[in-house]
């Protein structure tokens, strides 16, 4: 009996220890950081977005701080239920827009170039979506305007956002950003981008949260 145990123990054991060997021999490369880097920025894009598009949120993008008091003029004058109707339609808009918009980004992110792919897996933090912010974000926002513009005509949100925005204007002028498709395509970028952020800091920090061989073998060490 203790004859058959032996070999059996050894048997078992062998693949064990080849694996550990194999993890703690592994040299982190080019290509696979590349691609592990690509595989966590998409598991970002397609996690929920629901409830991210508050009205505070909504309000903050079409009012920014400095015309804040046209905002308050606007409520004082009968305007806070027509407001608060607009900004909770225009939230939902932006969640669905959000939704269709997670094969754009797919896209980007697939076809982004990355450089010195070791060096951001090395550097931590955000910078795997700080890279993909700053390389390919400008024209991700692009290509979401059109998606955010078939979402307000949906809901029939610009003739809402003319009707509101012109007291705005008799007291502020120029000064206020009127392209609603623009502005709500940036916030639809922006809130994308934290997802992406709070997956990518999940990944790096807890193991639990690598679910793919890959993700394991380029973020289970400190390089």
């Amino acid at each position: 009996m203790k004859k058959l145990f032996l070999p059996l123990l050894f048997a078992f054991l062998l693949p064990v220890s080849f694996s550990c060997s194999t993890l703690k021999s592994y040299m982190l490369n080019e290509q696979d950081a590349a691609a592990a880097l690509k595989q966590m920025l998409s598991l970002g894009a397609k996690s929920s977005l629901q409830g991210a598009f508050s009205r505070e949120s909504v309000m903050a993008t079409l009012f920014p701080e400095p015309l804040r008091k046209t905002l308050n003029t606007l409520q004082q004058i009968g305007l806070t239920s027509e407001i608060d109707r607009f900004t909770n339609t225009l939230g939902i808009a932006a969640e669905k827009t959000a939704t269709r918009s997670v094969p754009i980004f797919l896209q980007g992110i697939n076809n982004m170039s990355i450089s010195d792919a070791i060096r951001i897996v090395k550097n931590g933090g955000t910078s795997a979506t700080d890279y993909l912010r700053s390389n390919v974000g400008p024209d991700l926002r692009k290509e979401i305007t059109p998606v955010m513009q078939e979402a307000l005509n949906e809901y029939k949100l610009v003739e809402q956002w003319n009707n509101i925005i012109k007291p705005a204007q008799a007291l502020v002028g120029n000064k206020l950003n009127l392209d609603l498709p623009t502005l709500m395509a940036g916030l639809v970028s922006e809130k994308m981008f934290q997802k992406l952020e709070e997956k990518e800091r999940d990944i790096r920090t807890n193991a639990s949260a690598r679910t793919t061989s890959l993700l394991q073998k380029v973020f289970s060490r400190n390089w």
